[in-house]
């Protein structure tokens, strides 16, 4: 049975959706910007090597955030949208489309974190 609320998770079958047309935008435009923080990196007046360096160190930890992998499952949607809040890949305007049910859940968990 296609359920459209899924009562335990926090979030319906139409934010999945949603989440998952929305996320390679979001994750595009967030990596557009770590681009743009490399350069301002590679134009600062340091050596060659400290500019290798440092963009190395700032690959090593970005690379790492929802912004640029995701696991994408139900299971871990909302945990990856909090992930991306906080990482400030998105806002919570970017929400706005998703149901009330989904922005009161991630509401309610922003503020424990």
């Amino acid at each position: 049975m296609n359920q459209p609320y899924h009562q335990n998770n926090g979030f319906t079958e139409e934010d999945w959706r949603l989440f998952s047309s929305k996320i390679g935008g979001w994750q595009e435009n967030y990596m557009n910007r770590l681009n743009e923080e490399y350069l301002k990196i590679l134009m600062q007046n340091e050596t060659p090597s400290e500019k290798f360096w440092a963009i190395e160190k700032r690959i090593k930890i970005d690379k790492k955030k929802v912004g640029v992998t995701i696991d994408l499952r139900r299971s871990t949607m909302l945990m990856n949208i909090l992930d991306l809040l906080n990482d400030k890949v998105i806002e919570m305007d970017d929400l706005s489309d998703f149901s009330d049910t989904l922005k009161e859940t991630i509401k309610l968990f922003k503020k424990d974190s």
